[in-house]
């Protein structure tokens, strides 16, 4: 089962093969490819399967910046608020898609706003009508 964090159920349907390292990437790619081939996911509060090969995470914190972390959890809980899960249920990821694909651009605009990834995923908003 795949574990994931409330903000990686939306940014992960905008990844395009970046991130920090190699090991990063990799473990990002492996993470995507089980969720698209049906593997359940569980919907956990703080570090995820994405966060275990950040270079930033320390023990259960994000250290990437000062107060990071607890911004991080808050678009963690905003994130699962839109999508209508909560800590410890279960999803899919065609369920989890369907609903990011039929957001208004307005919401991610707000969500996305300020975030150190933004262009690494504006490409990908774009052609999918989401910018």
């Amino acid at each position: 089962m795949i574990r994931l964090r409330g903000h990686h159920l939306i940014c992960l349907h905008f990844y395009r093969g970046e991130g920090y390292s190699r090991e990063f990437v990799e473990n990002l790619e492996d993470v995507v490819r089980r969720a698209t081939q049906g593997e359940e996911i569980v919907v956990v509060e703080g570090a995820d399967d994405i966060c275990r090969a950040c270079p930033t995470l320390q023990g259960e914190k994000c250290v990437a910046k000062p107060g990071v972390d607890a911004e991080i959890r808050e678009m963690d809980a905003e994130a699962a608020a839109y999508l209508g899960v909560e800590v410890g249920s279960k999803v899919l990821w065609h369920e989890i898609k369907a609903k990011v694909m039929a957001m208004s651009k307005e919401w991610l605009v707000a969500f996305c706003e300020g975030c150190d990834w933004g262009e690494v995923c504006a490409e990908k908003k774009k052609a999918l009508g989401l910018s």
